[in-house]
């Protein structure tokens, strides 16, 4: 059976590891579930989801240039309904948007784009964090050379 990336497919869970589950698919083919495509909740112990000989429906995500197979079962899933008044992706209730509360002397914070309304997969976040480090490092850079450069000089 050949199938390619997108097909949802029935699969057996072959072997068990720290960083996901191997799953046997029809044709005699084989891929992994990355521990981040498990489920929609934190995974720490794949063996809390899942058991070697348990039957998954899977989608195939990725092939690679080696023909290894990425699978996602949470993806072959609907994601679960939001609760009513769950706090928007990232985890924290929305503030109200103030120019310049924290915001260094002299400057503003731009403020944040608006949150996309699908689920964020474990790249995404991880992405927007960097991103979000990354600018916070730079600000942080910007105001210590500002401040060193108006104390170096003139003292004696």
């Amino acid at each position: 059976m050949e199938f390619g990336v997108g097909s949802v497919v029935e699969g057996k869970v072959t072997g068990i590891t720290k960083f996901g589950a191997f799953v046997s698919l029809p044709g005699g083919k084989s891929g992994l579930v990355h521990i981040s495509e498990i489920a929609y909740s934190y995974v720490s112990e794949v063996s809390e989801f899942l058991k070697e000989g348990q039957d998954v429906k899977v989608k195939v995500i990725g092939i690679d240039d080696s023909n290894r197979i990425n699978l996602s079962i949470k993806k072959a899933m609907d994601p679960p309904p939001k609760p009513e008044g769950a706090p928007a992706a990232g985890g924290r209730a929305p503030r109200p948007y103030n120019n310049n509360a924290g915001a260094p002397r002299g400057g503003s914070f731009a403020p944040r784009p608006a949150a996309s309304k699908e689920p964020m997969d474990f790249e995404d976040r991880l992405k927007q964090f960097m991103q979000s480090s990354d600018s916070k490092l730079s600000e942080l850079r910007y105001i210590e050379k500002k401040g060193s450069s108006r104390r170096g000089g003139g003292r004696r």
